[in-house]
This record gives structure tokens, sequence and C-alpha cells, in this order.
């Protein structure tokens, strides 16, 4: 059976997919067709409901929980993991709503989060994560909404760090932050859906198995990043959460739902989130 998947370049995806796409482990009967995009277009393919499997911000799977289950093997979870909002200078978050702010993405989990946190910051702009830093430090924008491998590298680019997000959230909610999923169409049936979780679960257990080398396929995606940020970006976004959610980071997933309703982003929490 062959499956449409999608996943970022970054090198915690490709880290989680590489053998499993590869043929390094058996995929029970399954064939992915994959594709690398940035999280945005994930996201707004999932709402359009174009991939069988893909990434997803856990943002964007508030809205897509009836046709999508999520797995319980490749989810980004964790503590010290979340998004950074980063200026050339310290500024006052008392006055957030004057700030102009580059956002990665209106469906992140990272603009889920900043709109929780200062819902008062509301002049935001969207566009390709990657980016961000450089239009800060450019003046285009006061501040940015910064993740992925950006938070191990603005300081050295001369950005100053106003809040981090993670923090924000682990001290309010006292639960890991989750940032990114791994979701299935229902229609694919739960048996599939069992078959696709556990081969993501073997595929990590072989990374895992050959770590610290790195595949060729995690360095061929990272573009220009240097090695040590890509094991930095990996040892952080893929962890014990990634391998299996567990009890904690199901609780954590409940807890961002309910939290999205109360704010009234979400008119009601669905019935079943995994499948």
């Amino acid at each position: 059976m062959k499956l449409t998947l999608g996943f970022s370049p970054c090198p915690n995806d490709t880290f989680i997919f590489d053998a499993m796409v590869n043929g390094k482990i058996d995929t029970r009967g399954l064939q992915f067709d994959y594709v690398m995009e940035d999280v945005e277009t994930l996201n707004e393919w999932t709402l359009a409901g174009k991939l069988d499997v893909t990434k997803l911000s856990y943002s964007t799977y508030l809205h897509t929980a009836l046709p999508y289950a999520l797995l319980h093997s490749g989810s980004a979870l964790g503590k010290g993991v979340g998004p950074l909002l980063v200026a050339r200078e310290q500024l006052s978050l008392t006055y957030a709503a004057d700030y102009t702010i580059a956002i990665p993405g209106i469906h992140t989990t990272a603009n889920l989060l900043l709109s929780l946190a200062l819902p008062q910051a509301k002049q935001k702009t969207a566009m390709l994560f990657s980016d961000i830093e450089q239009a800060v430090l450019n003046g285009k924008y006061d501040a940015g909404l910064i993740i992925h491998e950006s938070r191990f590298t603005y300081a050295q680019k001369g950005l100053v760090k106003l809040l981090d997000l993670g923090d924000w959230w682990e001290n309010e909610m006292h639960a890991a932050i989750p940032l990114g999923g791994i979701v299935a169409k229902r229609t694919l049936g739960n048996n599939v859906l069992a078959n696709v979780d556990a081969v993501i679960k073997d595929s990590i257990a072989y990374a895992w198995a050959n770590y610290p080398a790195l595949p060729a396929f995690v360095t061929a995606n990272a573009q220009e990043m240097e090695e040590d940020v890509m094991r930095q970006h990996i040892n952080l976004y893929v962890n014990d959460y990634t391998t299996d959610l567990g009890a904690d980071g199901r609780n954590a997933i409940q807890t961002m739902f309910c939290k999205a309703q109360e704010a009234g982003i979400i008119a009601e929490l669905p019935a079943n989130i995994f499948y």
C-alpha cells in the first residue's frame, strides 16, 4: 500500500523518517511517497486534506482532528524546546501591542503560543521561519518569533531574547510543550494507522541505534547548517515523547486543546484525538 507522506527538511524530521523512506527497515508492506516542505506549507496542506500522513503543528491539529488521527510516535514535545520572541534590543512586553512581529506562519504552534501569552500582540506578519532573524536584524520588524535551529543561532547574530514561550507554557500549564505531531487520515482505517505508527517507531529506533553518525539524508537536507547545530537540533527535538507520547505527552496535548477552547480558538473539544 502506497501512502503520501509529508515532513520538513529539518534535522529532527529527516532523522526520524530516514530509515522508513530509504529502505533501511521493514515497512510492513507500506510504501511512502514523501515530500519535504516547510511546516507552514504542511499545515496548509493538512487543512486541505492533501496528504495521507503528515507532520503538522499542533495548533493546526486543533482544527483538523476530525479527518486526521494523531499518531503516538513522531511528535516533537518537550521542555526547553519552545519558540523564542527575539529583537535587536530589549523591548518591554508591556507595549507588545505596538510591535510589528515576524512569525513563522499563522497556523504554527509558535503563533498559537504567542497568541495565548501575548493576546494584545496582533501586528504579526507570516514568513518563512529561516528568514525571520535577518528580517528583524534589517529593521523590517520590531521582533521575530523564531523556531527550529534559529534558537541556536540568534544570539551570535546579535539578537536578544524577549520571551521564551516554552518557559511560559511550562510555568503556566505545568506540562511539556506540544510543538509538532504526526497525523494520518482516519479513512485509512485503524489497522493501517497502527502499522504507520509502528513503522515510525522502528525508524526512530534505527536512527538512534546508529547515532551519533548522521545519515546523509539528514546532512543533505540541512542546507548550510553546521554539524553541531544539526546535533543540537536532533538532541533537543527528538526525545522520549518522539518515540511514544505516553501519558504525560497525551496530557500536554489535551491541555493545549483545553486552553485553545478557553481562548475561543476552537469551539469545542474533539471526541477523539487518536486513532
